[in-house]
């Protein structure tokens, strides 16, 4: 995962709340986890989708962050209504609707004062064409949402339909207040082998069509 962008012990982080997640049934539909790596500039693919089951990534793209979360690079987040920030944290994904946007993803928020209120305001995933690779080659900023992950228009449907139903979202951000903070990431009692795992990029992967 490292070739394409995702910093080993971001994925762990993620890996590690999935499984405290999974344990806790809070996770509907197992087996995928998408991880948003804030900590990365816009104008590169920073969304992953991963299906721990076969050690594929099945999607590698863009997404957008809040328009008040930054500019290429995001360095604010936000839980308040009307705030036009991301929210960081551990979300699962739920129903989907088509709206003014067209077709999109609502989440549920997991954690307390991080993100449990993206659902009271409506940040949702779908489709946008400022979204795009022709912007990220001009180094053009793709923060334009109200703290949406909008991705691209042509992409949207595949990735909801793969992620919907409750699936593992984690947004993240090297934030210490939010990772000193987060009782999933902290979670007690917890253990896992950090050495001889691997997730291997299938050859099949849709990442080789993008």
């Amino acid at each position: 995962l490292s070739a394409y962008g995702l910093d080993r012990s971001v994925f762990f982080t993620a890996y590690k709340g999935y499984l405290h997640l999974l344990s806790q049934r809070q996770v509907k539909k197992p087996g995928i986890i998408t991880v948003c790596d804030y900590s990365q500039p816009s104008s590169k693919k920073r969304l992953y989708v991963l299906d721990l089951n076969t050690g594929t990534l099945l999607f590698h793209t863009y997404v957008a962050h809040g328009k008040n979360s930054g500019g290429i690079y995001t360095s604010s987040f936000s839980n308040m209504n009307s705030s036009h920030k991301s929210s960081l944290g551990f979300m699962i994904t739920d129903d989907t609707y088509f709206g003014s946007n067209g077709y999109s993803l609502r989440f549920n928020g997991l954690e307390r004062g991080i993100n449990d209120q993206v659902r009271n305001r409506a940040i949702v995933m779908h489709g946008s064409y400022y979204v795009n690779a022709e912007r990220a080659m001009r180094g053009t900023m793709m923060g334009r949402s109200y703290g949406c992950p909008a991705v691209p228009a042509g992409e949207v449907y595949e990735i909801i339909e793969t992620i919907k139903g409750g699936t593992c979202y984690f947004a993240y951000y090297p934030n210490q207040w939010y990772l000193n903070s987060s009782a999933i990431i902290n979670a007690p009692n917890f253990s896992w082998p950090t050495e001889g795992m691997a997730v291997n990029i299938a050859t099949e992967s849709k990442i080789a069509t993008k």
